[in-house]
């Protein structure tokens, strides 16, 4: 690092724990390739804290899903729009980097950008592009509008967005450089003192609070139903710390005998040991993916945000991995097929049957190239990027 170089300063804004996650890497690759002293503020959870953001507020008053969910919390919601853009025009970083929750970040980018104030000309950011293959393209145009630069996790993204004059920059899913592939089962089976012949099941509820309430009471329903058909059965839950004492609270009182892990590393050792996997709909069925353990997608969502959005989505499918291979790979149970016994069933068929789990795992071996596997890892080019632009605003 050269001592003499003017600091650079990014304001980075992340609303969800896998924006959090995103944004730790990204500072990390952006510190590795520095040539002068970095300073991170902003918003966002613990692992960008623990890389050296000072955090303007918590990260968990953003972490809201649905319109219904969000309305109660809207007036607090306002002032703390009004907290973020005022920090920025105050700081007057090199760059704002936005990390997906749209709902937010594209209100900061689009106050900035209309502002009458110097901060307009700062570059704007934003990493994890809307999925407006699924629905509502014309938002496309509209990002376009005040964006700077856009940065997709998948291959198929960059046309939507360029064709309406933004530019973009397909960098690959950070799933791949995670480690999903790679945990260590055995070694995970002897740390909790499970059988190396029990049949085990990853179950992973979610990473926000409404996702728990909404799920671990039918995931727990499917475990009951499978205890007395499966003897043994071990239920390996991997969680965030900030969730884990609610986890083992609810599955406390599950069916079978459970494990309340922490942290990515335990995470992926428990794919490694799990036969099966029960989970919430999101970025963890492409880790379920990565990890080749075959998987039983569910999801849940308060009826009238579902009723709203299933006049908008256009894809056939909820996971990724099949709407990526336009078949129903993966099971899913969403909505009103999220119940105890139609889930239980699901796991079942693959417990029960090693050519169905096969199949599955079959169908994942194409998912880690499709996702940006091998040569330079997704945050090290998403911080090229951030790099040449923040550094062009200096000039």
């Amino acid at each position: 690092m050269t001592g003499g170089a003017a600091p650079l300063r990014l304001f980075l804004i992340a609303g969800e724990p896998s924006g959090d996650l995103l944004g730790a890497r990204l500072m990390a690759a952006l510190k590795r390739g520095a040539d002068r002293p970095v300073q991170f503020l902003g918003i966002g959870g613990e692992r960008m804290v623990a890389e050296g953001l000072e955090p303007l507020f918590p990260m968990a008053e953003l972490s809201l899903f649905g319109v219904f969910e969000l309305l109660p919390r809207l007036p607090r919601l306002i002032r703390r729009l009004n907290q973020t853009v005022a920090a920025i025009r105050d700081g007057m970083p090199d760059a704002v980097i936005t990390i997906d929750a749209p709902g937010f970040t594209f209100r900061v980018g689009r106050r900035l950008r209309q502002s009458r104030h110097p901060v307009r000309a700062v570059p704007l950011i934003h990493y994890v592009a809307p999925t407006v293959w699924a629905w509502r393209p014309e938002r496309a145009r509209k990002i376009a509008a005040f964006l700077d630069h856009l940065l997709v996790l998948l291959p198929f993204e960059p046309p939507w967005f360029e064709r309406e004059g933004l530019a973009t920059t397909f960098v690959g899913h950070p799933i791949v450089e995670a480690g999903a592939d790679c945990g260590d089962g055995a070694g995970f089976r002897r740390r909790h003192g499970i059988a190396a012949d029990a049949p085990v099941i990853a179950v992973l509820p979610g990473s926000r609070t409404t996702e728990l309430r909404r799920l671990l009471p039918d995931f727990g329903g499917a475990l009951q139903h499978l205890a007395p058909r499966y003897p043994g059965l071990v239920a390996v839950v991997p969680t965030l710390s900030h969730l884990a004492a609610t986890v083992r609270a609810v599955a406390a009182e599950w069916a079978v005998p459970m494990v309340v892990t922490e942290g990515d590393a335990e995470k992926y050792d428990a794919f490694a040991a799990a036969t099966v996997a029960l989970a919430a709909s999101g970025t963890v069925a492409l880790e379920l993916a990565l990890a080749r353990l075959p998987a039983v997608i569910a999801y849940r969502m308060n009826p009238l945000t579902v009723a709203l959005y299933r006049r908008l989505i256009h894809t056939k499918y909820a996971n990724l991995v099949n709407i990526m291979l336009d078949r129903p790979l993966v099971p899913e149970l969403i909505q009103e097929e999220c119940r105890p016994e139609r889930l239980a069933a699901a796991v079942a068929g693959l417990l029960d049957d090693p050519q169905a789990r096969q199949a599955q795992v079959d169908g994942l071996a194409a998912v880690g190239g499709w996702l940006g596997a091998g040569g330079t890892p997704p945050s090290e080019r998403a911080a090229g990027t951030v790099w040449r632009l923040a550094l062009a605003s200096k000039r």
